[in-house]
């Protein structure tokens, strides 16, 4: 009865005459929702009773339910997923079927369904004939996707292994394959290979040679598929530093031990060092032959991805560091080490405890990109680490190069070093020195600092001659007064004209784009109660009516849950 009631309930509301989307997804969790239910309980109890004829009408209702939602929003992508999830869940072949064609009819220019759709007939319903036709179609929405070209490519070579693997079966039963045509050209590949062929003409790029190479490599009957692949990446993008960085990568997987006698850990040291010296020697070809940054980069990540790799052994472990060490020097010294390398490289050497190295290297960074303030604070970060003499001339010398915008981390930096380091009176001219030296908006973050300091070393008194030297230099943040007014009521004796001050101060700044800072103030307000610190009715109706006023100008007009809130609260505060 009580699922009869819901099913009624939910059933009366996509019978309106303004459907909603919700309604049908509730209704179709409900129904998916049940079927889970009676499964489970069947499978509990034993239970099996008229199981296809309750099953199959709840079955038939869901698919009902996603065939008028997904005729309704035929936009909505996820619906039609959800139909095709339901569709595989309990096996509707034949439904699905109808599901993909409808789709991919509306979807025609999404080619992730395209190959969803061709993946099911090819795995599931072991179609490659549907899968060919739905790829092609694909093709001619999408003749230049490389993705569906892949994944078209890789379909056949698995309809090729597929058959290898029967064909291999029928010889091995000694059976007549007089009925079985296997063509000879499918077996090898050659499908396969037509469609690279005619991809390669539309699709340009180093990757997707690349992409289709690995697939390749998957099925052990591509030699001949691999090797014109790969001769077309030599020719054709032999500049390029992917094809480079592939040909020195290859040689690691080249050359392994094919002994069946049992190797020791030295030998199996001795061979990584080889080929890895082997993947070196290509990737100094390749920097000679293209000497441009993005060469170097994928020399350097290559010898970073050997470094970090885990070795019991200590020799290989100091062969990969000393390797990557000098590749770095090697690229430095041609002035091609790309900027972003610059910081991987300074780690590297401080965790080698290489600190004269590390402040050269920060050093040169800093003369080859004057100008970037990311290479100024990686140095500065350095020195200080190194807790170097010279770091309040190098802050100094990094302000000489860069332009104001910018520089805010240099500047949290510099303050932060200082707290530590220097007098209070020589931070406290920094923060005031910072105040200038910023970009106006970044100059809004060095007056919350400096409001935290000052409190932090000066206490109470200190922190309100900041504020009053700062409250009217604007830019301001409302957490710059939130932190003031926090300050303030933590001391024991909270001042309500203080309060008032710096509550008056934001609602003048923010009232007109800060809508929730109403609430802030007066939530403030009544919270002072509790405390024993009463407010002049006179002062609350004040801040009230004003927030009031501000709140209209805001919203245009002074009604709605915003007016209602903010009328119940200080109506709240008028009664205590």
């Amino acid at each position: 009865r009580a699922v009869l009631k819901k099913a009624s309930a939910l059933e009366y509301k996509i019978q309106r005459r303004a459907l909603r989307k919700e309604d049908f997804v509730n209704y179709i969790q409900y129904e998916i929702n049940l079927l889970e239910l009676i499964k489970k309980r069947r499978a509990r109890i034993g239970y099996s009773f008229k199981k296809e004829e309750i099953e199959s009408s709840i079955v038939h209702r869901v698919h009902s339910l996603f065939k008028r939602a997904t005729g309704k929003w035929k936009e909505d992508v996820q619906l039609w997923l959800s139909h095709v999830a339901f569709c595989k869940q309990w096996n509707a072949k034949h439904q699905l079927s109808k599901v993909f064609s409808t789709m991919l009819a509306i979807h025609s220019n999404k080619p992730a369904l395209w190959i969803m759709a061709a993946k099911w007939e090819m795995e599931t319903r072991l179609s490659s004939e549907s899968a060919r036709h739905l790829f092609l179609r694909a093709l001619r929405f999408h003749p230049e996707c490389p993705k569906l070209y892949q994944e078209y490519f890789r379909m056949e070579l698995m309809n090729a292994e597929k058959q290898r693997k029967e064909k291999k079966e029928f010889e091995q039963a000694k059976m007549d394959l007089g009925e079985f045509n296997y063509s000879e050209e499918i077996l090898n590949g050659e499908l396969a290979r037509i469609i690279y062929r005619d991809a390669a003409q539309k699709i340009k790029g180093v990757e997707f040679h690349l992409a289709v190479l690995s697939i390749a490599k998957l099925f052990d009957f591509t030699q001949d598929l691999q090797k014109e692949i790969l001769e077309s990446l030599q020719t054709e993008y032999a500049d390029d530093p992917l094809t480079w960085d592939y040909m020195a990568r290859r040689e690691l997987g080249l050359g392994s031990l094919k002994s069946t006698e049992p190797t020791t850990k030295q030998m199996k040291v001795s061979e990584m060092t080889q080929r890895e010296e082997r993947c070196c020697a290509v990737f100094e070809e390749a920097v000679t032959a293209v000497p441009t940054e993005d060469m170097w980069k994928c020399y350097i990540t290559f010898c970073l991805e050997r470094c970090n790799r885990k070795t019991n052994s200590e020799e290989l472990k100091q062969k990969r560091l000393e390797r990557t060490l000098s590749v770095f020097s090697k690229a430095h010294e041609s002035s091609l080490l790309p900027e972003s390398l610059y910081k991987q490289w300074l780690q590297l050497l401080l965790e080698s405890n290489l600190s004269e190295k590390a402040t050269e290297v920060a050093e040169a960074a800093t003369k080859r990109f004057s100008l970037s303030a990311e290479m100024w604070q990686m140095r500065l970060q350095v020195l200080i680490q190194l807790k170097n003499d010279n770091v309040t001339q190098c802050f100094e010398e990094a302000f000489k190069h860069l332009k104001s915008k910018g520089t805010l981390p240099l500047w949290t930096l510099w303050v932060e070093w200082s707290e530590g380091t220097n007098s209070k009176q020589d931070t406290e001219a920094l923060y005031q020195r910072s105040l200038n030296a910023t970009a106006p908006a970044e100059s809004v973050t060095m007056k919350e600092k400096y409001l935290d300091w000052a409190y932090r070393n000066g206490g109470y008194k200190k922190v309100k001659r900041v504020f009053t030297s700062l409250h009217e230099n604007r830019p301001l943040s409302l957490d710059f007064f939130r932190k003031m007014i926090q300050i303030e009521k933590e001391q024991e004796s909270c001042k309500m004209l203080h309060l008032r001050e710096y509550y008056e101060r934001a609602l003048r700044e923010f009232g007109s784009t800060e809508s929730e800072l109403f609430f802030f103030v007066l939530r403030s307000l009544a919270g002072l109660y509790q405390r024993g610190t009463k407010p002049s009715s006179r002062q609350t109706r004040k801040l009230w009516e004003y927030s009031l006023a501000s709140c209209e100008d805001v919203a245009g007009r002074s009604g709605g849950r915003l007016h209602f809130q903010i009328y119940f609260i200080a109506n709240w505060t008028f009664m205590k």
